[in-house]
Order: structure tokens, then C-alpha cells, then sequence
């Protein structure tokens, strides 16, 4: 029985194939006015009306596939994009960072060549804490007693002095700047005349520091320099914690000028409010002496 099943269904697969040789056999050889061509269009005339409205009937469901799965893909698309809008911005700020750390390190290098600090054996830190006082008088870095840092010793940055250790820990220390009222620092106007005094915070203005003890014959002027003196006695009792040459600040204006009370005030070239990196010179050079200095 499945023998004679098979064998039917095969015979109408072969006549089934053998007609339709014969029908496309007829139809390409017959002209375009013959007589299956003109079946053809009489199929194609009914079926055509139908197949349109089955496309219009069809069109909305299409539609909605296509809206679900562009959706679909928009999402993918937007989640790509935003991670890697995260990625650049993310390098973006560390290469931001980069080139700041980089200009500040550059400047400490300068600094060294040109006060000649590179023999006062430099320990290179970063700023860890910072005092959360509204004069920020206060740093903590990451170098210590381990790293050969003691108390007094005199830390810059790029820009110039900001203070010195006041307290040391074995990975860590405390850095008391030049905008606290107990730091006092020898120094001199960067020019001929030679005018020394001691920078201090101004009495009642801790935002404030000033040359104090200047003398009324003393002309000192806005823009010019101030610098650190260094050791200016022979005697060691009186030497100073500071190299001389360090650039301190810049005068910004004088008070009373031409008188005993005449006051300089000066702005530091460092932002102390803003410190990353900063040097510790641990090693006295000729006792901080200026050059030439016996």
C-alpha cells in the first residue's frame, strides 16, 4: 500500500514537471499575442487587485515591525554611542589632568635650574589634604621622615616658596604655608637697591601678607620682586631656614610709602589655595648663604 502511494506521488511529481516543461517550452516560443501570454494577463488582472489589497490591508503590521525593530536598533545604537562618549570624555579629563600635572612638574624643574636648588636635594611630593580653614594656612603630602623629611625644612612649587614642614610623620607631613601667622621669612627686593625685610601676614588680615621693617629711605614699588634672602649673618645661630633667591611674591601696592610705617603688600606667585605637587629641600647649601657669601 505505501509502495503504490509513493509511486503515485512520484508520477504526479513527473507530470507535474513534464507540464510544466512543456508549458515554458510553449510560452517562449510562442509570440507575445499567443495564447498563454494572454492567459497570463487575464491572471494577472485579477490577481492584481487582490495582491494591492492584501499590501494596503498589510501595510500597517509591516509598518509596525519595522518601527519595533528600528526602535530596537536605535536603543543598541544609543547605548553604543553613550559608552563611548563616556570613554572619551573619561579620557578626555585624564589627559586634561595629565597635561596640568605635567605643566606643574615642568615648573618645579624650572624653579630648581634657575634658583640652583637641584644640591638642595629635593623631595618630590603631592598634595594629599589641605586645611579646611577658610585661609588655608595648612597642606598634608605624601612624603615623610622616611623620605628624609624634617621639621623646618622649606617647600616650594613651581612658582616660588609657600612655607615649610612643620610636623612629620614616617609617610606623611605637614606643611605650614607662608599665609599662616607664625611663618616669618627673611626677604629682599630682586633688585639693585637691595631693600630687605621679613614677609609675614599682615596683623588682622591673615589673606594679607606684607614686607614688613622696611625703613622710610626704602623706595619700594608695585611689580617689583620679592625673593627670599637667605642667611644673611655669618653667625650659624641666625640662619635662615630659606635659600636665598626663591621667588616669594610680587608687590601689589604700599601703604603709608616714604614714612616709618610705609608697608608693602605682596601677592605670592603660588596659589596656595590650589597646590598638587610640591618640592621639600631637605640639604642647606653653605648654610643658606647668598653666593659669595663667606
Amino acid at each position: 500500500m505505501y509502495d503504490k502511494t509513493v509511486r503515485r506521488r512520484r508520477a504526479v511529481l513527473g507530470l507535474l514537471l513534464a507540464s510544466s516543461l512543456i508549458l515554458l517550452t510553449l510560452y517562449f516560443g510562442e509570440s507575445a499575442g499567443g495564447g498563454l501570454h494572454s492567459v497570463q494577463r487575464g491572471v494577472l488582472q485579477v490577481v492584481s487587485p487582490i495582491q494591492e489589497g492584501a499590501s494596503r490591508a498589510l501595510k500597517p503590521f509591516r509598518d509596525l515591525f519595522g518601527w519595533v525593530g528600528d526602535t530596537l536598533d536605535a536603543k543598541g545604537q544609543v547605548k553604543n554611542l553613550r559608552a563611548e562618549r563616556d570613554q572619551l570624555r573619561a579620557q578626555a579629563i585624564a589627559g586634561v589632568a595629565a597635561t596640568r600635572e605635567n605643566q606643574k612638574l615642568k615648573a618645579l624643574m624650572r624653579l630648581e635650574d634657575s634658583a640652583g636648588l637641584t644640591a638642595a636635594n629635593p623631595v618630590r611630593a603631592r598634595v594629599i589634604g589641605q586645611d579646611p580653614s577658610l585661609w588655608f594656612t595648612q597642606i598634608e603630602i605624601n612624603k615623610g621622615t622616611d623620605d628624609g623629611l624634617r621639621e623646618g625644612q622649606p617647600v616650594v612649587t613651581g612658582e616660588g616658596l609657600i612655607g615649610r614642614v612643620s610636623s612629620a610623620a614616617s609617610g606623611t607631613a605637614i606643611v605650614t604655608l607662608i599665609s599662616d601667622h607664625t611663618t616669618n621669612v627673611g626677604a629682599r627686593v630682586n633688585e639693585s637697591s637691595g631693600i630687605t625685610g621679613v614677609v609675614q601676614v599682615e596683623a588682622g588680615r591673615p589673606d594679607d601678607l606684607v614686607l614688613s621693617y622696611t625703613k622710610r629711605s626704602d623706595v619700594v614699588t608695585p611689580g617689583q620682586t620679592i625673593v627670599t634672602s637667605g642667611t644673611m649673618s655669618r653667625s650659624d645661630r641666625l640662619s635662615s631656614p630659606f635659600p636665598p633667591d626663591i621667588p616669594i611674591g610680587r608687590v601689589t601696592r604700599v601703604d603709608e610709602p616714604g614714612t616709618d610705617n610705609q608697608l608693602p603688600h605682596v601677592q605670592p606667585f603660588a596659589d596656595l589655595r590650589r597646590l598638587e605637587f610640591v618640592d621639600v629641600l631637605t640639604k642647606q647649601i653653605n648654610g643658606n648663604r647668598p653666593k659669595g657669601t663667606p
